[in-house]
């Protein structure tokens, strides 16, 4: 191993423990403690292929093989159930990987406060204080707790509300009225609140990070109205609303399934659901990156601030320039294409350009396209029951064009 190799894995092996004493956000509570006890997941391994299988195992294999044996004839209404088995089959996956993204977007973001000193040392303290709350109510069962207890709610609910436009293989029989099959009962007690709980967890995670931010922005950050990223140095934290991104996901294909078996089976139209779309694309930006308006404020008085202290120091810089170079310049001709200070007033009106390009908002635009993405590909099979492939296809090339 060359001298190259050595200090890359030395740098590599330096990463690594630092990613390690970062505070975890997401890996706790008593689900969490749960899988560990069983070996499913360490603290150094999410063990996801493992997990899938079994979730999968658990909450959607039992269907199809207790339908097999009680109900053998309604097994093709349960495979063609499109909105039970996004739920089970894509949905409960992606939240599982989910929880991966948010581990490595929330201690990325961490890290890199700290690697860029944007917290003085007393600050820093007062993060980790802030951290210590949030690992607590990280490990809280209360809040697990309440989250199953409204998977169940949820449950009831759509036995009350829908059950009258059930599929044959959640009925006991046909002209059963609302007596559930077997398979019915398992999918409404295990099934359906095991991803409902998955799904709050995820957004029970989230609502730990905001807090994290809203606390974040109160602290005294060091930031800079020159910085290139043209958000005084917070412009990573634009990317992290795509940590949500899988939650997005997941609940629009679960709203996109229903609204595909209401235009398949009970009369509806692709543009009954137009308004709900853009509602469900707006609601999901805003959940997604609205923390990171706790940080408008900041950047707001920083861009005045730096326009008023850098226009000073640019108007004594450009009048020294003006009367060394214009007023003062008869015999010295000669010297100025080899003077520095050209250079120097060329270097310092791009620093107060990005003072003047600052934007309050410290989202990342592609974190933005990514969330548009998240919410329109799950919406596209609903797309397809009306519109042919090709048709949806043409249309967007020539957006594009």
């Amino acid at each position: 191993m060359d001298q190259w190799d050595t200090a890359t894995w030395q740098s590599e092996e330096s990463w690594a423990a630092i990613w390690a004493r970062e505070v975890s956000l997401i890996r706790g509570g008593p689900f969490y403690r749960g899988q560990e006890s069983f070996n499913l997941l360490s603290s150094q391994r999410w063990n996801l292929g493992r997990r899938v299988a079994i979730v999968i195992g658990v909450a959607w294999i039992p269907l199809v093989i207790i339908t097999l044996v009680f109900q053998p004839s309604a097994i093709g209404s349960l495979l063609s159930d499109y909105t039970v088995n996004t739920r089970m089959l894509i949905a409960l996956p992606v939240l599982l990987a989910g929880q991966v993204i948010m581990e490595n977007a929330f201690r990325l973001i961490i890290y890199q406060i700290r690697d860029a000193a944007l917290l003085a040392p007393s600050e820093e303290a007062k993060m980790d204080i802030t951290l210590s709350w949030l690992v607590r109510l990280r490990n809280s069962a209360f809040a697990e707790i309440v989250i199953a207890a409204g998977a169940y709610v949820h449950v009831v609910n759509i036995l009350v509300t829908r059950i009258n436009i059930a599929q044959p293989w959640v009925l006991a029989a046909p002209g059963s009225g609302s007596v559930l099959s077997v398979a019915g009962y398992y999918y409404a007690l295990v099934g359906h609140p095991l991803y409902q709980f998955l799904w709050g967890v995820s957004l029970w995670k989230w609502c730990i990070w905001i807090c994290f931010l809203f606390r974040l922005a109160r602290l005294k950050l060091q930031l800079v109205p020159t910085h290139p990223d043209q958000h005084g140095g917070i412009g990573f934290l634009g990317m992290t609303p795509l940590a949500l991104s899988p939650t997005i996901f997941v609940t629009t294909a679960a709203i996109g399934a229903t609204w595909r078996s209401e235009i398949l089976h009970h009369n509806a139209h692709l543009m009954d659901f137009k308004v709900q779309a853009i509602v469900l694309v707006l609601i999901s930006i805003f959940v997604a990156a609205a923390p990171l308006v706790f940080f408008v404020p900041r950047l707001i008085r920083l861009r005045r601030q730096g326009i008023l202290q850098y226009g000073t120091l640019g108007q004594i810089h450009s009048v020294d320039f003006h009367k060394k170079w214009i007023l003062r310049r008869a015999g010295h001709e000669g010297e100025f294409l080899d003077s520095a200070d050209i250079s120097a007033l060329t270097d310092y009106a791009s620093s107060y350009e990005n003072v003047e390009k600052l934007k309050p908002f410290p989202v990342d635009h592609m974190a933005i396209l990514g969330l548009i993405l998240t919410v329109g590909i799950p919406i596209l099979p609903v797309v397809l029951t009306e519109i042919p492939f090709m048709t949806v296809i043409k249309a967007l090339m020539d957006a594009v064009k």
